[in-house]
């Protein structure tokens, strides 16, 4: 890749390398002529000399060019790259599965199986990335579902209860009362006297 090929200039590049400036790690990659190897920025690697490098926008554009990735710094997981963003991304995938139900027929380790994870991993991701644990989300999915269908159905309590993916109506009173702070017969008699009052 030529010097000016992409935004930051060579110069700029080849300074935050030797430096080891870590404000530029994931903007762009060092290839290293006589190794074939690239890195990051950040590489903990004694600094190449500068005729022997070309700088790259992407990891991918590095590996085009025949650059394998450096083992000591992993540029596979710099900022930006799908490996970095992985564990929010994992939370995400984890979250659209508890939002279709999986979690109502299955555990927290079939979850963290069918995400390739280990489940005490998962947990830690859930607490740093969604403030909650799996369980904690599928139970708030849940009584978001079933006050859906108190508000909008006749359909009967007990019905809701399993509808909405829980496994006893003791669970489904104890779960909406923890976070409506009343029970669900509370509000759908609420909602029906705003209906009649309207």
């Amino acid at each position: 890749m030529s010097r000016d090929a992409f935004d930051l200039e060579w110069s700029t590049c080849d300074r935050a390398r030797i430096a080891r400036d870590p404000r530029f790690d994931g903007w762009f990659f060092t290839g290293v002529l006589t190794t074939g190897v690239y890195c990051r920025p950040t590489c903990p690697v004694r600094p190449a000399r500068s005729r022997n490098v070309v700088f790259f926008p992407t990891a991918s554009a590095a590996e085009r060019a025949g650059f394998r990735p450096c083992l000591r710094c992993r540029p596979e997981a710099a900022p930006g790259t799908p490996a970095w963003r992985g564990a929010a991304a994992t939370v995400s995938r984890a979250l659209k599965l508890i939002d279709r139900g999986f979690l109502d027929e299955k555990s927290v380790d079939e979850l963290a199986d069918t995400l390739g994870v280990g489940a005490r991993h998962l947990r830690r991701l859930f607490l740093k990335h969604a403030g909650a644990s799996p369980l904690a989300a599928a139970s708030t999915r849940r009584v978001q579902r079933a006050k859906t269908l108190l508000d909008e159905t006749a359909m009967p309590i007990s019905a809701i209860a399993f509808a909405a993916g829980f496994a006893s109506i003791r669970r489904f009173n104890a779960a909406f009362r923890a976070v409506y702070r009343r029970p669900p017969s509370a509000v759908r008699r609420t909602r029906r006297r705003a209906r009649r009052t309207a």
